[in-house]
C-alpha cells in the first residue's frame, strides 16, 4: 500500500509575510514562483516578479493610474492544453506625499466586489496583488502533474470594459487608458511543475480533493 508523504503545515500569515521578502539573487523562471494549498485554492507568490517600477512607476508618480492583468494558467504536464485558466485585474494608484500605493482588485468575473488596500510599500502593494491571485482546485485530480504558468502585463481598456464600478469611475479609467494609448509592458512567464498531493499546506483549512 502506497504511502502518502506528510503533509506541510504551513501558517497562512507566515506564508504572507514570507512574500514580503525580496531575495538578494536572481532565482531561475521555475524557482521564482511559489506555490501553496489550502485544501481548496492555489495560492502564488513571485518574489521575485516587480511591476512597480520603470515606465509604469513614472507614470504612476506622475499621478496617473496603473491598470495590470495578471494571467495564472494551469496546464496539463505536456503543457499542450489549459487545464484551467484565472484572470486577475488590478488597479493601482500612487500617493506622492506619503509615498504609498492604493491596488484595487477587481476580481475575476464582471460585475464582482472589488477590494482596496491603501497606505502600501511597493513590495507590500506587488505582494497584494498576488495574494489576492488564486486558483480553485475543484475537480482537480490531486496525483496528477501540472504545469502553473504566472503572467503579467498592464492593462488595456478592452480589459476593463465591462467592469461598472470600482474606487475611481470605470469610465474615467477606460477613457484614460485609451487616450493614452500607453505601451503594454510584459513580465513572465514564469512556470512551475506541482502536483496537488505534493504541495505545502496553509494550516486550518482541510481538502476537499483528498
Amino acid at each position: 500500500m502506497k504511502t502518502r508523504s506528510r503533509e506541510t503545515k504551513i501558517s497562512r500569515r507566515s506564508w504572507l509575510l514570507a512574500g514580503l521578502t525580496v531575495p538578494l539573487f536572481s532565482a531561475r523562471a521555475a524557482d521564482s514562483m511559489k506555490v501553496m494549498y489550502d485544501g481548496d485554492n492555489l495560492h502564488v507568490a513571485a518574489p521575485t516578479l516587480h511591476f512597480l517600477t520603470g515606465k509604469p512607476l513614472e507614470r504612476l508618480k506622475y499621478g496617473d493610474v496603473v491598470a495590470y492583468v495578471a494571467q495564472l494558467e494551469l496546464l496539463n504536464e505536456s503543457r499542450t492544453a489549459v487545464v484551467r485558466p484565472q484572470k486577475g485585474r488590478f488597479v493601482v494608484s500612487y500617493a506622492l506625499w506619503e509615498e504609498t500605493f492604493s491596488v484595487t482588485h477587481l476580481g475575476s468575473t464582471p460585475g464582482g466586489t472589488p477590494r482596496t488596500a491603501e497606505g502600501l510599500t511597493t513590495v507590500a502593494a506587488e505582494t497584494w496583488c498576488f495574494n489576492n491571485l488564486t486558483m480553485s482546485t475543484l475537480g482537480l485530480a490531486p496525483n496528477l502533474y501540472y504545469w502553473l504558468r504566472l503572467e503579467l502585463r498592464t492593462g488595456t481598456a478592452r480589459d476593463f470594459a465591462e467592469e461598472t464600478k470600482i474606487g475611481i469611475s470605470i469610465h474615467d479609467l477606460i477613457d484614460l487608458l485609451g487616450r493614452k494609448n500607453t505601451e503594454v509592458t510584459h513580465w513572465g512567464p514564469l512556470e512551475t511543475r506541482v502536483r496537488l498531493a505534493d504541495l505545502p499546506r496553509m494550516a486550518g483549512r482541510g481538502s476537499r480533493n483528498g
